[in-house]
């Protein structure tokens, strides 16, 4: 019952990270910082945040997804806390060695103190999976 409670949570924060980030662009005027003549450039940028803030979506989703539905098994549920563990966890390693929010030391300490609970949300439910056999 943890895990699924522990899932759910990061499964939810997860999601509305990626929700939160489709919005970031306009919020934070990242094309201000792009030349209008690199028409190319914005696309990228688009692109690359389009499919960022998807993959946190279907990521949080599929999460929650295997943790509540008795059809999943506790193999696949593993497996996608595994990959849960390694994404956060180098969503951690990169705003300590590249912090965003620099701007405000509350946001980026916030942002770092957000992804590290997160983790180990993440991190915590995969090893009680690991130890129960029964999920």
């Amino acid at each position: 019952m943890a895990v699924k409670i522990l899932v759910s949570i990061a499964s939810l924060c997860t999601m509305g990270f990626g929700v939160w980030h489709f919005f970031v662009p306009k919020a934070y005027d990242w094309y201000g910082y792009i030349s209008p003549e690199a028409t190319e450039l914005v696309a990228a940028v688009r692109a690359t945040n389009v499919f960022f803030s998807m993959s946190l979506v279907i990521f949080g989703l599929l999460s929650l997804i295997f943790v509540l539905s008795p059809k999943s098994g506790a193999f696949a549920l593993r497996i996608m806390l595994a990959a849960d563990v390694l994404l956060w966890a180098v969503r951690v390693g990169m705003q300590l060695v590249f912090p965003q929010g620099s701007i405000a030391l509350a946001l980026q300490y916030g942002m770092l103190a957000a992804f590290v609970i997160i983790f180990g949300l993440f991190l915590v439910s995969f090893v009680l999976s690991l130890k129960s056999s029964m999920i």
